[in-house]
């Protein structure tokens, strides 16, 4: 349906936007003025949760969403490459997708049909044919996130291959960015292996001697707090100390279902 759309259409601007997002009055305006460079090939808005309040669990996602616009999009737009234009509220150059819609259309990983992450993947394909990918922050929209463990848990899974898989296909298009790109990338994947090998480590110290693993704690502990207090100041928030539940959710369901994304991803 994506492609037809792209083909029938005839506008130099392509708005996506998922059926589930409700977007702000003004968010094609925004996003219309940001494309009005001819480098920029892609703007994302920021995402919010339009069901924040339902669960626990919607809360920490909105609050993900907003580090994951506000930290990790925001960092990269601000040296023109922002790695993954959301799919719920993304626009493109329309010239540019349909000189990319073959590939896009014939996604394919390891020689095989792949069918997740398609925003991902297009973005890396606009990065790649030279455009510049951007983030709006002001062009709010808001989408319906996961309210049970088990859709959030699957959404992860899809995300994580794709992430995974994405970051491989990225790595010839990386030396034609910024360095800093390249440590973005490298930082958020040593990153989580350090975490991971951190609570394997502490693990062990408690099974083999008996004795809590304390530095760990105290170090992940502290590393929690420093991040929840500079977004709480950031976003004006307070809920955001809120965030620290995360970490947890991370250590013990997410680095498990990452590293299975990563040894069934083909």
């Amino acid at each position: 349906a994506q492609i037809a759309a792209i083909t029938q259409s005839s506008g130099d601007l392509i708005l996506n936007v998922d059926s589930d997002t409700t977007i702000a009055p003004d968010v094609v305006s925004k996003l219309a003025h940001k494309m009005r460079d001819p480098a920029v090939g892609a703007a994302m808005g920021q995402m919010k949760a339009s069901n924040q309040a339902d669960t626990w669990l919607t809360r920490l996602i909105d609050m993900e969403y907003w580090l994951a616009c506000n930290e990790e999009r925001a960092a990269q737009a601000r040296f023109g490459a922002v790695m993954c234009c959301c799919g719920p509220c993304a626009m493109y150059r329309r010239s540019a997708m349909l000189s990319l819609l073959d590939q896009y259309e014939t996604q394919l990983y390891r020689g095989k049909p792949s069918d997740f992450g398609e925003d991902r993947h297009l973005t890396i394909l606009m990065l790649s044919a030279g455009f510049r990918t951007e983030y709006v922050p002001s062009a709010i929209a808001a989408t319906v996130v996961p309210d049970t463990m088990g859709v959030y848990l699957r959404q992860q899974l899809r995300w994580a291959r794709s992430t995974f898989r994405d970051t491989l296909l990225a790595l010839p298009v990386l030396p034609g960015l910024d360095r800093y790109l390249t440590l973005d990338a490298i930082g958020q994947n040593v990153g989580l292996l350090l975490l991971a090998l951190s609570v394997l480590t502490g693990i062990g110290q408690f099974a083999l001697t008996a004795t809590v693993p304390w530095w760990t704690i105290l170090v992940i502990g502290s590393m929690t707090l420093v991040r929840c207090s500079v977004a709480a100041y950031r976003a004006r928030e307070l809920r955001f100390l809120g965030f620290a539940l995360h970490t947890l959710l991370n250590i013990f369901l997410l680095i498990p279902l990452k590293a299975y994304a990563l040894c069934t991803l083909s």
